[in-house]
């Protein structure tokens, strides 16, 4: 399974910048999830888990393995809109769109 990537900025900021900011992005997820293989399986497993437990989980409820996909995700997450958009960031500035992608129809 592949993903593209989409942020989503704020006005005024070009193609060029918009695509650097995904690039920043995708390189923060490979950094901090070890791999590029990995950002699809973790992600899809992270949007499992908050349809069975719920956007902010009972950690204690979850499985060993299910904490460390979640919070493995959440890590990777924050530092990649940390790199696409600083550490200063407002919850207005923009966000991205990670969508999984069949090998068969990509």
């Amino acid at each position: 399974m592949n993903y593209r990537i989409r942020i989503h900025a704020p006005e005024g900021v070009s193609d060029a910048e918009r695509q650097e900011a995904e690039r920043r992005f995708e390189a923060a997820l490979i950094a901090n999830l070890g791999s590029g293989d990995l950002i699809a399986p973790v992600y899809q497993m992270f949007r499992q888990l908050i349809v069975i437990y719920g956007e902010t989980p009972d950690m204690e409820s979850m499985t060993a393995s299910e904490r460390d996909i979640f919070e493995s995700w959440q890590i990777a997450e924050t530092a990649a809109m940390a790199a696409a958009f600083g550490t200063h960031r407002y919850l207005d500035e923009g966000g991205f769109e990670l969508t999984l992608v069949d090998q068969d129809t990509a």
